[in-house]
């Protein structure tokens, strides 16, 4: 048996264009690879999108890689997760299940209050899969609390468990402060667990478990992903083996400077030194400064000339980071957030339950889709008629409307 273990594609999930594109690609290398290897099956443990609702051209994209699989005769399994997830019930993971790309292992039935899950079993392997989708704010914890294990320990054959959680035993120290669930909420006795969520790459076996593998993105979701991963990857299982398949769709370049003490002028120039030392055409470039300028401030860096000059020597694309910086003349306050979608789910948790129309768990995850429709952009060549009746139309998805 040779199975894929992918997770946290995001697609559609970065802001700019060039981006998108290349986690698109990535996506595309890792379906390709999946065919390379002849694998029997693909699992993609939630968050196939970034949003329940994804821009036309990466859900165009996916589409046709998945029907690559699907020609291949390589069936996909897949959970929703947490944004992927809509309020409504609704998502494109059940438009591609319609269609016969993928198959949704989430499914059971509430009996006596408790979650029974049923499996989904692989016409070619045999393998019995299952699973739990994800959701923001740990609100998937709930189904866990309520499931029947004793059914599916008891269950044999050979079995793979699909969730989109962390799980608190196993989180780094840069994600301390991260939800998570305890191990002991997930079934015993699985051959494998298919984790997702997270954005880090990790497996181990613990007792009464198999081996509980998490990914990481299949490309790097955000700055500080770019830093320490620098590409994306997925597992392949075989026989009881373990291969990490990495996806470098484009190199990053890290370059990071120590403010500390030193003038603007001083850390402008050590910025430019710094860039005369790399190669960075056709590369990612990520540019992150750190501690206190002793004069001058961020605002008197022209970063404007120093991005200028990476693209005149052909780098594809460059961001910089300052959360680390400040001056002595007006030190900034920093609130560490890996992502925009904590500060927005931050901002969210304040402001919840000021109306009676829905529960406060309904009201976060309404208003989490609210802004990713609302924060919708004109396409390249689309008309202001179709754009309006397009947001129109995810607006109308997310409050059911008819």
């Amino acid at each position: 048996m040779k199975f894929a273990h992918l997770a946290d594609c995001h697609i559609g999930g970065w802001r700019d264009p060039k981006m998108r594109d290349l986690s698109i690609k990535a996506f595309s290398m890792a379906v390709d690879k999946c065919i390379e290897n002849q694998v029997d099956f693909a699992i993609i443990a939630g968050d196939l999108f970034n949003t329940a609702v994804p821009g036309f051209d990466g859900l165009k994209e996916t589409v046709a890689k998945l029907k690559e699989l699907k020609d291949s005769h390589i069936p996909v399994y897949i959970v929703a997760g947490s944004h992927d997830f809509s309020p409504s019930g609704k998502t494109m993971i059940d438009v591609l299940e319609n269609a016969g790309l993928v198959t949704n292992v989430v499914k059971g039935s509430v009996e006596d209050n408790k979650l029974r899950l049923n499996f989904t079993i692989d016409g070619k392997t045999g393998a019995k899969i299952t699973g739990i989708l994800g959701r923001k704010g740990m609100l998937d914890k709930s189904y866990y609390e309520s499931l029947d294990k004793d059914s599916l320990e008891n269950e044999d054959g050979f079995k793979i468990f699909v969730f989109h959680t962390a799980l608190s035993e196993f989180k780094p120290e840069d994600m301390a402060n991260m939800e998570s669930s305890p191990l002991s909420l997930l079934p015993k006795d699985f051959n494998y667990y298919a984790g997702g969520h997270v954005h880090y790459v990790f497996s181990t076996v613990e007792p009464y478990y198999g081996p509980i593998v998490y990914p990481g993105p299949t490309f790097p979701n955000n700055f500080r992903e770019l830093e320490k991963l620098s590409k994306g990857s997925f597992f392949i299982f075989s026989e009881g083996k373990l291969d990490k398949i990495d996806l470098p769709v484009m190199e990053t370049v890290k370059i990071s400077v120590d403010c500390e003490n030193k003038s603007a002028e001083q850390a402008e120039a050590d910025i430019k030194e710094a860039i005369k030392k790399e190669e960075v055409s056709g590369k990612v470039v990520t540019l992150r400064l750190s501690g206190i300028l002793n004069s001058g401030n961020l605002a008197n860096i022209d970063f404007k000339g120093i991005f200028n000059d990476l693209y005149n020597k052909g780098a594809y694309y460059v961001m910089k980071n300052t959360a680390g910086a400040s001056t002595k003349e007006f030190e900034t306050v920093n609130v560490d957030f890996s992502t925009i979608e904590d500060i927005e789910d931050k901002l969210v948790e304040e402001h919840i339950g000021q109306t009676d129309l829905y529960n406060k768990d309904e009201e976060k995850s309404m208003v989490s889709a609210l802004m990713v429709a609302l924060n919708s952009e004109k396409k390249e060549g689309e008309r202001n008629l179709d754009f309006e009746q397009r947001v129109k139309d995810d607006l109308k998805n997310i409050f059911d409307i008819k």
